[in-house]
């Protein structure tokens, strides 16, 4: 949502939000930042992707701008303290698509100590993660499949691209967690998981969480069945196979708890979106005290 205005790159949805919620921060998902706190979340319109299954098609799929809504950067700040938020979330759609008005927001917080996450499909130029470094705290990055062919003909993007910012995020410092929604049949053969996984294992870290989440009909792929417990859950065996300590299954009834990778302690227990209890001890385990991957603090 760029345009060239007088030789200017100007961003189109700059102040003009579309959905701004308060959400849980595991809602991003993300489980290993700030358990329990709430996230200021909102997006704009407009996506750099076209994914038939997106959940938010109404706005990211749009060019169409609501100029009656103005929030300027210092309103978002103030309204996320006012609200009790640790953190504010880039989401809903593509983040990059408003980066400039992102960035302005996120410098603020950042003075007033709140967090800043990026939930992104990791479409991104090394120089805006170069420039993420500055302000950015955590992301959740979809890897959405395996397949260069699937990335280019159906959701118009790259594999390739989404691998290299997810390497260069982790080592600019910034905590990433990976979403995969896994769809019968597109993306869940035992060959493609398998490749994924050892792909965040070997490239990123086996501390790196991995939420594996259920399809459930939508937009253009509103005929395609929902994704059955047990391919998340052979999707789950495959990660811990390839040595990954953090797998969460999303989008289904199943607890989704961090234990610790080393003596398997229950350390926070969540029912849905909600911590239920938290024994972490100044990020350690209370029982082995292993030291726990995750921002904390």
């Amino acid at each position: 949502m760029n345009q060239n205005t007088n030789g200017e790159l100007k961003t189109l949805v700059y102040g003009h939000p579309i959905a701004l919620n308060v959400d849980p921060v595991e809602k991003k998902p993300l489980y290993h930042l700030l358990p329990g706190s709430k996230v200021l979340s909102f997006g704009t319109v407009g996506c750099n992707f076209k994914c038939p299954f997106c959940q938010n098609w109404d706005i990211s799929q749009t060019n169409i701008i609501n100029e009656n809504i103005e929030v300027s950067p210092e309103q978002m700040v103030e309204l996320a303290i006012k609200e009790g938020a640790s953190a504010i979330a880039y989401t809903y759609n593509e983040p990059t698509i408003f980066y400039p008005y992102a960035k302005d927001i996120g410098v603020l917080a950042k003075k007033k100590g709140l967090k800043n996450i990026f939930v992104s499909n990791g479409f991104e130029t090394p120089e805006i993660i170069e420039d993420m470094a500055s302000w950015v705290d955590a992301a959740n990055i979809d890897l959405k499949s395996w397949d260069e062919s699937y990335y280019k003909k159906v959701l118009k993007g790259g594999l390739e691209a989404v691998k290299d910012t997810l390497v260069r995020m982790v080592k600019a410092g910034i905590w990433v967690e990976v979403t995969t929604l896994l769809i019968e049949g597109d993306n869940d053969s035992d060959e493609a998981l398998t490749q994924m996984a050892s792909f965040i294992a070997e490239e990123l870290g086996v501390d790196v969480p991995w939420h594996l989440s259920a399809f459930y009909p939508n937009y253009k792929m509103s005929e395609h069945h929902a994704t059955g417990i047990a391919t998340l859950q052979r999707a789950e065996r495959i990660g811990k196979k390839a040595g990954l300590k953090h797998i969460y299954l999303g989008n289904v009834p199943i607890a989704g708890n961090t234990y610790c990778p080393e003596c398997d302690t229950l350390i926070i227990d969540r029912t849905g979106y909600t911590v239920t209890t938290n024994k972490l001890q100044d990020g350690t385990c209370p029982h082995c005290n292993k030291s726990i991957a995750g921002v904390w603090s």
